[in-house]
């Protein structure tokens, strides 16, 4: 998805009536503190684990990961945005993977995590669209409708840069969470502040 897309979506959503955007995400409104609310780029993370070798022969703690980000202030959302695994062949590999799939989200909805769902195209190269898009969707219209005082962004997709200077435009604090190892110097620069983790880190969340 390219930034000019979100861009535009961005202008369409600060033209709506507050009671238009999106709010369903169980937000519970809390005063004399910091609200946080973590958005997970489930796809972007996936990737970078896998390249530290830390997935998929381990399992990853993405509830010890939110709350190790959380620091004590109160959270109020934690999503978790992917695309969704398709049978696209029938083959008995891409049954195996849907199921997996399902499993996963159905425990981290179990955890307390909302799940944002888009799509894998399958055509020459294997790819999530829409999800980068979600994810601006509700960084803004959440932060429009004073949801969160601090949005915790964990991706390194620079095409979220538009959301995020809108955000901070809003006087909203965005942190952006990435690898030491491997950090978006974009998103370094654009958000309000930065958390990269570093490998010692992530192993803390890997079983």
């Amino acid at each position: 998805m390219k930034s000019s897309s979100i861009r535009y979506i961005l202008l369409f959503l600060t033209s709506l009536p507050l009671q238009q955007c999106k709010g369903s995400f169980g937000f519970i409104m809390l005063s004399m503190a910091e609200r946080v609310a973590i958005f997970i780029d489930g796809g972007n993370l996936y990737r970078l684990l896998k390249e530290h070798n830390l997935v998929p022969k381990r399992h990853f703690d993405h509830e010890a990961l939110a709350k190790h980000l959380l620091r004590r202030r109160k959270l109020v959302s934690q999503g978790y945005y992917v695309g969704i695994v398709r049978d696209f062949d029938g083959s008995e590999k891409s049954k195996k993977m849907v199921e997996s799939q399902q499993k996963f989200l159905a425990g981290l909805e179990s955890k307390g995590f909302y799940i944002e769902r888009g799509r894998i195209v399958y055509d020459h190269n294997i790819r999530e669209k829409g999800v980068d898009v979600k994810i601006a969707v509700d960084l803004v219209a959440c932060a429009f409708e004073d949801k969160y005082d601090i949005a915790v962004l964990v991706s390194s997709d620079t095409d979220l840069i538009p959301a995020v200077k809108h955000v901070i435009g809003m006087k909203k604090t965005v942190e952006y969470v990435g690898f030491s190892t491997k950090p978006s110097i974009g998103m370094t620069k654009e958000c309000s502040l930065s958390n990269l983790l570093l490998l010692e880190d992530l192993e803390k969340f890997c079983s």
